[in-house]
């Protein structure tokens, strides 16, 4: 079969960065591009010392793979949405964003609770400042703590306690087995020996094994995306949160190809744009990029395209989750980019403005600004 050309394009490293590109490659490859997949090691990838803001305030997990497109070393690069920049260069265009993914976030537990369920003072794992001010406004006895590193290293810092104490267990009651051979009446605790054990856990739990355990915690929160892009949700335990208390990033959930403003872009549009994902994220992304919050303040968007209208439910936190300015709006369709700027001028008028400046001067303090949570290196 003749091809239509060949798609040069840039994707972080990441297990689950290059599973977002085999998405895109396979949309394209359908529609008769073959496409080459070229990683770029980014600033933020290289350097696990650097502090996080000063990573966050220079781009450096998005932009520069944007650079190389802009160089013309490449035809396009393929992002997570929810992590690029509002403001683009004027060469840049978001070529194509296929069809979105699962927008909201999942609690993840070693047993599969609810929210609701975990008992007081649990630990909850999250670097996001959204899901901690959300998680502390449905629950303040909560203790939430940092948790950093790619999906897989996240769920198995989750697991570890448990099957770290499973195992210790397990090789005691081998011992006591081994020193009560011939003896008839001895029941062992375990049916199998730990080695057997061993062999049946996934390669998730074995690498759980041998996590150092600095922090316990009781959950975990995660980008369901994520999760099910990593092949990873058949192996756990977890709640969907309700995108109506927990409204997601915006953009989360969505890929986008980035492009030079050319006949390639249109082309990577007519062979991938999904339009409902578009208008939805456009939508996010530019209430957004009214309120100027950034990665640096709590803030959900989420809007979902329902006939004319795109219903859009907009949630802005102080970083305690004590307070918040939060608003629903069904915007037409036709109008839906101006519509939403208007939306978010309204809720900072309501005070999500005041919000969002607080939350500025706190980044400013601690350095965390301009940095997601998938985004920041293990260990930060």
């Amino acid at each position: 079969m003749r091809t239509r050309g060949t798609l040069r394009l840039a994707t972080r490293g990441s297990a689950l960065a290059r599973r977002q590109a085999a998405l895109v490659q396979e949309a394209l490859e359908e529609r008769r591009y073959e496409v080459e997949l070229v990683t770029v090691e980014t600033t933020g990838d290289q350097i696990r010392d650097e502090l996080i803001h000063r990573l966050g305030k220079t781009g450096a997990f998005v932009r520069e793979l944007d650079e190389r497109v802009l160089e013309g070393d490449l035809d396009g690069a393929i992002h997570s949405m929810k992590d690029m920049p509002t403001e683009q260069p004027e060469e840049l265009v978001t070529a194509g964003v296929p069809e979105r993914g699962r927008p909201g976030d999942v609690l993840i537990t070693p047993d599969g609770a609810t929210l609701s369920e975990l008992p007081d003072g649990a630990t909850v794992g999250t670097s996001s400042l959204r899901r901690r001010a959300q998680l502390l406004s449905e629950r303040d006895d909560l203790t939430v703590e940092p948790l950093r590193g790619n999906v897989d290293t996240r769920i198995e810092k989750l697991l570890a306690p448990a099957l770290q104490a499973e195992h210790q267990e397990r090789t005691e009651a081998d011992k006591e087995r081994k020193g009560n051979t011939g003896d008839e009446d001895f029941e062992p605790e375990y049916d199998r020996t730990t080695d057997e054990w061993f062999d049946d856990l996934s390669e998730l739990e074995k690498g759980a094994l041998g996590r150092e355990v600095e922090t316990e915690y009781d959950a975990i929160v995660l980008a369901q995306a994520g999760l099910e892009r990593s092949g990873l949700a058949h192996y756990v335990e977890y709640q969907e949160l309700p995108t109506e208390t927990f409204v997601p990033a915006p953009g989360q959930g969505a890929l986008a190809v980035t492009a030079r403003d050319d006949e390639t872009a249109r082309d990577i549009q007519t062979a991938i744009d999904h339009p409902r994902s578009r208008v939805e994220t456009t939508v996010e992304r530019t209430v957004l990029a009214e309120l100027g919050g950034g990665c640096i303040a709590p803030v959900g968007i989420y809007a979902i395209l329902q006939g004319e209208y795109v219903h859009t439910t907009v949630s802005v936190f102080d970083r305690d989750g004590e307070e918040s300015v939060t608003g629903s709006r069904d915007l037409p369709v036709e109008t839906h980019a101006e519509a939403a700027r208007q939306f978010a001028r309204d809720l900072a008028d309501r005070g999500a403005a005041d919000l969002i400046a607080a939350a500025r001067e706190d980044a400013d303090d601690d350095g965390d600004e301009g940095v997601s949570e998938e985004n920041k290196p293990e260990g930060k």
